[in-house]
């Protein structure tokens, strides 16, 4: 087991973070020669009704076997089922150019986007079952271009997202929920929650979403999201969001496209304040140090296994809400260029974070 999740380090790594590496090594335009594709959109059709009744649908569900949202280290027993259920949005795992959305039965695309959910979503197998799709997500190109075929491939990787979530819900019935996501999936997450959670009777079950890996404006965004943010480590029914960056950060990459756009809200993101919950604390705008990190996931050098290593990172937010981890650990090669430690935004603080659903789970029912 310890074997297998060293791949999300070694095989996740280098396929979420080269073309990201790119933006810094070459010229943008040269990056998007790379990675955006050259041919149009295409649209494809809808999801066929109830076709995510289908378990084959899912990359983790708890009747699914081999479930790589159940991984823990030594020591650590996950739920395979209970009260409480997270329906998880794995990040980007498709870099191809060859069409904009990732095929549904990609196995190179989805063994991939199964590493990640080793590492990350595994983090919240401590209060109950991980659901986490399989979807045609956008390429990793779409992030690149202005192009509106950009927009039309995360429009169709979104329907697919919200096609799950309907599954979900009818498969838990009226558990509590915790929703989570990573870098595009955090993307849609936020979508999610402005389409289909915000407004609604729903808001009331959500335990917390994670937005993780992708920037939240308290103003632009948070008012049409449908939860408060996350403020004390003890609060329910909140959104919690981080970015994680190695110091001195330089944000310039997430600034540059984010400052353009107008948020869910409908006023401009420009400048605004971004939520920055400190996984080490559970509290927005916080500070603590390496001794408060229970323990994150670290690959040997070798990349021949893994272990929990407490301490690893300090984490503090800074004036606009990144989170900044001082120096940072030595992670291996694939830290992004900019300190930004992207990649390991839940590995950092994977016991944290494991400790932080549970205590919002357990406020949840105090309610």
């Amino acid at each position: 087991m310890a074997r297998k999740f060293l791949y999300i380090i070694a095989i996740l790594i280098v396929l979420a973070i080269a073309a990201l590496f790119a933006l810094r090594m070459f010229s943008t335009e040269l990056s998007r020669v790379a990675f955006v594709p050259t041919t149009e959109f295409t649209p494809e059709p809808a999801m066929a009704q109830n076709a995510y009744a289908d378990p084959k649908m899912w990359l983790a569900r708890p009747d699914l076997g081999n479930n790589p949202a159940l991984w823990a280290p030594p020591g650590v027993a996950p739920v395979a089922d209970g009260e409480v259920a997270t329906f998880f949005i794995h990040p980007t795992s498709y870099l191809g150019k060859e069409r904009w959305n990732a095929a549904l039965d990609d196995a190179e695309t989805n063994g991939r986007a199964s590493l990640f959910l080793r590492g990350q979503a595994s983090a919240f197998n401590g209060v109950g079952a991980v659901w986490a799709p399989r979807y045609r997500q956008a390429t990793f190109g779409a992030f690149l271009t202005s192009e509106e075929s950009a927009n039309q491939a995360l429009a169709l990787a979104y329907r697919d997202v919200s096609a799950a979530f309907d599954q979900f819900l009818e498969e838990v019935g009226d558990r509590p929920i915790v929703l989570a996501g990573h870098s595009q999936g955090g993307l849609h997450l936020t979508r999610l929650l402005a389409e289909r959670v915000a407004n609604t009777p729903l808001a009331e079950r959500v335990v917390a979403a994670y937005v993780v890996g992708w920037p939240v404006s308290e103003t632009a965004d948070l008012p049409a999201l449908g939860l408060a943010e996350c403020r004390t480590e003890d609060q329910a029914n909140c959104i919690a969001s981080w970015q994680s960056f190695g110091e001195p950060a330089d944000p310039s990459l997430i600034y540059e496209n984010f400052d353009g756009t107008t948020g869910y809200a409908g006023t401009p993101r420009a400048n605004t304040q971004l939520i920055c919950t400190n996984p080490l604390t559970g509290r927005a705008d916080d500070a603590a140090p390496a001794e408060a990190n229970l323990g994150g996931q670290k690959p040997s050098d070798d990349l021949t296994s893994a272990e929990i290593v407490p301490g690893l990172a300090p984490a503090r937010c800074d004036n606009r809400g990144l989170l900044l981890i001082g120096e940072g650990p030595e992670m291996g090669p694939y830290v992004l260029p900019g300190n930004n430690y992207h990649v390991y935004d839940y590995s950092l603080f994977w016991s944290n974070i494991r400790a932080d659903v549970a205590r919002r789970v357990a406020a949840f029912g105090a309610r």
